[in-house]
């Protein structure tokens, strides 16, 4: 009998280390987007660099895998094919999808203790309107963004026009292009590839209308609010003549701007610390223009936990991911990227306040959370949003009018969603 209760004890304890050393060779892979300008390959490496020198048991292999969109196919490709994906960092807007698809855990389920519960609310509201659904957490921000203006001081000084006084309205928006619009040098340009619905809502929302309601269930393409904001668009070009008629490049239009081919332009504000390293003149940030009111849409990427984990990479994705959102690293994050930095507790931290008073631009869209709304997001969102995104190309384009471009957009948007309702 002794020996046998030795036997059991020496089973138990090999059980014991064999789970200690399973937790221990904990690996996660996370799928990544790397979609605008800046070596975020390499901050995003030393940042998991140093998450593992401190968590050395658990190991994370980021697949860096091209723009939001190619990544979520890549990591859901992944996941079918029955290949090991734990977590990602997916668009904020993909979150109805994800959940219809039942790939991704809620994160309030995984986190139970009261530090974790309390990191769940730690968030800016703004940021955690894609995440909140029917009562659960389902994605936390990460790289997330708002739409900046971007403007070259220099040129605002040459034109007579007052370099710490951008455009507030729409009237003084066209007004200060048309002053600086000269030979060569358009006076605004504004990207209508990669993300033309992100740009579109922007102008949406600062003509009165949020083209979607919070269920994701109807959508107001073709409302005259939005119609009006589309011909404006358009005018900017066709009628104006203050920026580039036809399509204008989401990747080259940053080299654009500090080039000097154009003195304003509208991004996204991931790429501000690729521009404060890019520019040889002095440039400013500002919220967008208002219009019937200011407004930016918020964008960019949430870390989503793939249900598929086991429940111990759950645990250890959810450390990494507390990690990497917690103040110091948002901070950290925010700095090198010019994403915002995610909780106000990020700006209070000492690193983020020295760096704000040497670079006020870094704390713009931060500010314009306030009068920023969810990115525009639905049931079947891929599918409404490329109705969306062709139709404001064919409108900047003149294949269309604006009005006949929306007017097909929301057709398509009505039959793809009237089966949610």
């Amino acid at each position: 009998m002794f020996r046998t209760f030795l036997k059991q004890t020496a089973l138990a304890a090999l059980l014991a280390s064999t789970s200690l050393c399973a937790y221990a060779a904990t690996d996660l892979t996370m799928y990544y987007p790397i979609a605008v300008g800046g070596p975020l390959t390499d901050v995003m490496d030393g940042m998991i660099d140093d998450f593992q020198k401190i968590n050395p048991d658990i190991k994370v292999r980021a697949v860096y895998s091209g723009n939001y969109d190619e990544t979520r196919v890549r990591a859901i490709s992944a996941i079918k094919a029955g290949q090991p994906a734990q977590l990602s960092v997916l668009g904020a807007l993909d979150t109805y999808d994800l959940i219809e698809q039942d790939l991704i855990e809620p994160f309030d389920k995984v986190a139970t203790t009261k530090e974790e519960k309390n990191w769940l609310h730690s968030f800016y509201p703004a940021l955690m309107a894609n995440s909140n659904i029917d009562g659960h957490v389902w994605g936390i921000p990460f790289q997330r963004s708002t739409i900046l203006m971007f403007y070259n001081k220099d040129m605002f000084h040459a034109a007579g026009l007052d370099p710490n006084k951008p455009p507030k309205t729409w009237k003084e928006l066209l007004a200060d292009a048309k002053a600086l619009t000269a030979n060569n040098r358009y006076g605004l340009m504004i990207p209508s590839t990669g993300y033309p619905y992100w740009m579109f809502q922007g102008f949406a929302i600062q003509s009165g209308v949020s083209l979607m309601n919070k269920e994701g269930t109807q959508v107001y393409l073709n409302s005259p609010a939005a119609v009006r904001a589309l011909e404006f668009w358009r005018s900017l070009a066709a009628t104006h003549h203050v920026s580039p008629l036809g399509i204008i490049e989401w990747g080259t239009l940053r080299q654009a701007f500090v080039q000097g081919q154009t003195a304003m332009m509208w991004h996204t504000t991931g790429n501000l610390s690729a521009v404060k390293k890019e520019a040889k003149f002095d440039f400013g940030v500002a919220m967008l223009p208002a219009d019937e009111q200011p407004g930016s849409p918020t964008g960019g990427g949430n870390f989503y936990l793939f249900k598929n984990a086991t429940p111990i990479q759950k645990k250890a994705a959810l450390t990494f991911v507390h990690w990497m959102t917690s103040p110091e690293r948002s901070a950290q994050w925010s700095i090198a990227t010019g994403y915002v930095g995610t909780s106000a507790a990020a700006y209070d931290t000492e690193t983020m306040r020295k760096y704000a008073k040497t670079f006020p631009q870094a704390l713009v869209a931060r500010d314009q959370l306030a009068v920023a709304i969810p990115e525009f997001s639905t049931q079947q969102t891929a599918r409404v949003r490329e109705a969306l995104s062709n139709a404001v190309q064919a409108a900047l384009t003149g294949a269309k009018t604006p009005k006949e471009a929306l007017d097909q957009a929301q057709a398509t948007a009505e039959r793809l969603l009237k089966p949610y309702r």
